[in-house]
């Protein structure tokens, strides 16, 4: 597969807290790329840093190179806003915007970026709601509030604002983590789907979500990336013995 990101000895903090302490590793265009580990290793941070989300927190620092198709998106050249709308977020809880309807939730970054004709606005949010699985379910009530959604849909609504943009990357920070088994499984099956158009990183504790669903896994551990594999091989036979502790279920 082609690289599509590349980290070299990627560090972060939080303040004086050391989160990231060397991460080099590549992320594969058009695949599921899953990190794992226990609480407070560095999964979100490591994400996070992936299209500058940490630098929006204060006394944050990074160190290191991120390669984006042959750019370091941390030189001082790059606009983190644009860098963005090409590597797209969805946190763990969904996060409709609170006072606009379902439409205009989708529509927001492509009004951002310019865009006034409504028919366009129309196709791109149908299109968008179509690959986040959710437009036959909202296709009748596009300007109630996107809040009105249960939470499974607002997670759906959420990516399909997230790909409206049009990402080449989009990036999942524990997903579905506040969702049903119902939803947690139409997320799981969007994700497959859509990788075959936009490379997706996905961070979870859920270690059978990360077997069904990703072709490559990371492991993290205070810090550090301990193995990093394609998700098979991990699972059946992991190199490293806290990997297969992990796994196993004797810590974390």
């Amino acid at each position: 597969m082609a690289q599509r990101m590349r980290t070299e000895n990627l560090k972060a903090w939080y303040g004086m807290n050391q989160i990231l302490k060397g991460i080099t590793m590549d992320i594969e265009k058009n695949a599921i790329t899953a990190i794992i580990g226990p609480s407070g290793c560095g999964k979100s941070t490591f994400i996070r840093c992936l299209n500058r989300m940490h630098e929006v927190n204060e006394g944050t620092r990074v160190e290191g190179k991120v390669w984006f198709e042959d750019q370091d998106i941390y030189a001082q050249s790059i606009d983190p806003v644009e860098l963005r709308s090409r590597i797209g977020m969805v946190f763990q809880k969904p996060n409709p915007f609170p006072t606009m309807s379902i439409f205009e939730n989708v529509a927001a970054g492509l009004r951002l970026h310019g865009i006034r004709r409504t028919s366009e606005l129309n196709d791109a949010v149908e299109e968008s709601l179509q690959m986040a699985g959710l437009w036959n379910e909202v296709k009748d009530r596009l300007q109630h509030p996107g809040v009105s959604l249960s939470g499974g849909q607002q997670q759906r609504l959420c990516i399909a604002r997230a790909l409206a943009v049009k990402p080449e990357i989009l990036l999942m920070d524990e997903p579905a983590s506040a969702l049903d088994p119902v939803s947690t499984g139409h997320i799981e099956d969007l994700a497959i789907k859509l990788k075959h158009q936009v490379t997706i990183v996905i961070v979870t504790h859920n270690l059978h979500q990360a077997a069904r669903i990703s072709d490559r896994t990371a492991f993290f551990l205070s810090g550090d990336l301990i193995e990093y594999d394609n998700t098979k091989d991990m699972f059946i036979s992991p190199s490293d013995k806290r990997t297969n502790d992990y796994i196993s279920g004797r810590f974390g």
